[in-house]
């Protein structure tokens, strides 16, 4: 059954979008990036989701007394996969030429999971950050949310339509429900397991359900005989609302959370409260918006690999050159505009028979699985690109050895004729591991290494959550990182000596007085180690300055060449300054020993960081995560440096 059209949802449609993809071109003004709160675009989209899919079911079983489930999915699949599934095969060939061997396996692993709409859980478990630098350069990174909406269509109408059969008079108390329970996991979930809450289907289902909701009090409301002042007032501050948390509103604050609540209620207000009558309408229902608000969803489709690969290909955003980014805005509009009026309209004309939509969309499967085979086999095709005998481009196998290194160290073990040593952190940590293990303080110390689940990377709240342990968090302690904290209290009760290193971030900065304290408390002594190398970004995440240098050249750097790479990774790790400072800050006033990382990577006197070990392996896989043979270099700057090398000494 149709809806009556409403010009005005486009508008917010616009609104939504532009905000998103503003957001995702990090477009920096005064030291300042606009629209920092951009990423709350998605979430109107959530509501506006939830206001026409329930608006379709309730009203066609309120006036026919009947839902058809085939025709209701053959709109959805109409609607969303021949779009989606374009973009993904022209994403392909530019993933080929501009991707890693083992980004491309990433890749093409996303690619399977966004047709199956479950990318938003395998971006999770492969632990992509979506506010990170790295999330900036995983092209389709961006179906997360369609994998959440994908879900919501599957899973709502059966679950309305038997609630409604049994409890019709009750329905608005059914989704009143579901919202209030999502939003108390959600506001739980944002404190203690962020990453998951921000991708999960639970932690959106509020969100969702506000626009349900508002779609049964719009059916059964009629608003036309509001007053107009009353009309304008609503409708204003509900744009008001919107706006205000786009540009106030960024990355620190937890999402989605009680902090969300105003997007959402303004988003709410337009729909439930808009009329011809006012203003704020006749604005979003204009061309320009409405325009836009009608290719929004081949805008979101296209932004983030436009951006993504233009990232890898020009290492900046969007490239350093202006009028490149113009070519990119002006690409992302074109392709937008073709996919629209060439992909999405044809498919969702009745006119063309179903099943002709069907064996295309089986067609593009089969491609997907089979290319996904076959990169997975050839080790994401390593003879792309350009090799040497001792230097391996290939991440793959170094983030295999990297891994593996650190995976030899039997985590439920110590030493009791040694001193312990228990490191706290995320992958940075790994790295830290791994270097000390190459050393003679293996001798006197066992270094044991702390993460979730006892996996060895990637978790940037660790130092957080060694917080909430030491503080005796009852409510993390009773939640999901239950196992973890069980195996933490474990290796801490046994420890001597703990060291922090991570990514540092401003939050966990302020936290290592706190942490300190309590290790006081338990008489045990406390290291840091500030930032290591990390490159910023306008260099690309999927190469660090050495592989990026082969692959555009197809050569190996001279030693001119190498001498100003090195440099320039000097460069990268003062990037980091202004938070190592603080670091320093907070360590020498609470008397906590603190560790310079440019001490360890580099050769300070002559501003230089090594790229390459003397005997020809390159030191770091990416963007500052070290290869074996680094971890093995930087062990022998460790035994070369007396302030090093007796770092864990306090008698």
């Amino acid at each position: 059954m149709q809806l009556n059209y409403r010009p005005e949802i486009d508008g917010l449609r616009a609104i939504a979008v532009l905000s998103v993809i503003i957001y995702h071109a990090k477009i920096n003004l005064l030291g300042y990036d606009i629209l920092a709160g951009g990423f709350l675009g998605v979430d109107i989209f959530f509501v506006i989701s939830g206001y026409l899919i329930t608006s379709i079911i309730y009203k066609e079983i309120k006036l026919t007394n009947n839902f058809s489930f085939s025709y209701f999915y053959e709109r959805r699949i109409r609607r969303i996969i021949p779009a989606l599934f374009f973009v993904l095969i022209i994403c392909i060939p530019f993933a080929w030429f501009y991707i890693l061997p083992e980004d491309l396996i990433e890749f093409c692993k996303s690619l399977l999971f966004s047709i199956g709409f479950t990318s938003n859980y395998f971006f999770y478990f492969s632990e992509q950050d979506y506010i990170s630098k790295h999330s900036l350069y995983i092209p389709l990174l961006h179906t997360w949310s369609l994998s959440v909406e994908e879900q919501y269509y599957i899973i709502f109408p059966i679950t309305f339509l038997i609630f409604f059969k049994f409890f019709k008079n009750k329905i608005f108390i059914f989704l009143l429900s579901l919202f209030l329970l999502s939003f108390i996991y959600a506001n739980f979930g944002s404190k203690y397991f962020p990453n998951l809450n921000f991708y999960s289907l639970v932690s959106r289902l509020w969100e969702i359900m506000a626009g349900s909701m508002i779609s049964i009090l719009y059916f059964n409301f009629n608003n036309e005989k509001l007053p107009k002042k009353y009309g304008n007032s609503f409708t204003l501050i509900g744009i008001l609302l919107i706006i205000l948390s786009i540009i106030f509103y960024n990355d620190e604050i937890p999402h989605p959370s009680l902090f969300t609540l105003p997007v959402i209620i303004g988003t709410c207000m337009i729909i439930w409260f808009s009329s011809e009558n006012n203003f704020i309408t006749k604005i979003l229902s204009s061309k320009p918006f409405v325009g836009v608000g009608l290719i929004s969803y081949s805008l979101y489709l296209w932004h983030y690999p436009i951006f993504s690969f233009s990232r890898i290909r020009y290492t900046g955003f969007i490239s350093e050159s202006f009028y490149k980014e113009i070519i990119i805005i002006i690409l992302l509009v074109a392709l937008s505009v073709f996919t629209f009026f060439f992909v999405e309209k044809p498919f969702r004309n009745k006119k063309n028979n179903f099943k002709f939509i069907i064996f295309p969309i089986i067609i593009s499967v089969i491609f997907f699985v089979i290319f996904t085979r076959i990169s997975i086999i050839n080790s994401g095709f390593e003879n792309r690109f350009y090799s040497d005998q001792n230097y391996k481009l290939s991440s793959l196998e170094y983030r295999r050895e990297f891994s593996n290194f650190a995976n030899n160290y039997n985590t439920d073990n110590y030493e009791p004729n040694k001193k312990n040593v228990l490191i706290v952190g995320n992958s940075h940590s790994v790295n830290l591991l791994n270097i000390l293990s190459q050393t003679n303080l293996d001798n006197d110390y066992y270094f044991n290494i702390v993460v979730p689940n006892k996996r060895r990377s990637g978790n940037n709240y660790q130092v957080r959550y060694f917080y909430e342990f030491l503080a005796n968090n009852k409510a993390l302690m009773d939640g999901n990182y239950k196992n973890f904290l069980d195996y933490l209290k474990k290796q801490y009760n046994k420890s001597d000596i703990i060291i922090l290193h991570t990514l540092w971030s401003e939050i966990d900065v302020k936290l290592i007085d706190d942490i300190n304290e309590f290790l006081i408390r338990d008489n045990k002594k406390l290291i840091v180690f500030d930032n290591s190398l990390y490159s910023t970004v306008k260099l690309s995440y999927l190469f660090n300055r050495l592989d990026y240098f082969v692959y555009i050249n197809q050569r190996l750097p001279n030693e001119n060449e190498l001498a100003n790479i090195e440099r320039n990774l000097y460069r990268d790790l003062n990037n980091r300054k202004e938070i190592n400072l603080k670091i320093k800050k907070i360590t020498s006033e609470n008397n906590i020993r603190l560790i310079n990382m440019i001490n360890l990577n580099c050769v300070v006197k002559d501003k230089r960081c090594p790229a390459i070990t003397e005997n020809g392996f390159k030191i770091y896989w990416d963007y500052g995560h070290y290869t074996r043979e680094g971890a093995r270099f930087f062990a022998k700057n460790f035994e070369k440096n007396l302030e090093l090398i007796n770092f864990l000494n306090f008698d």
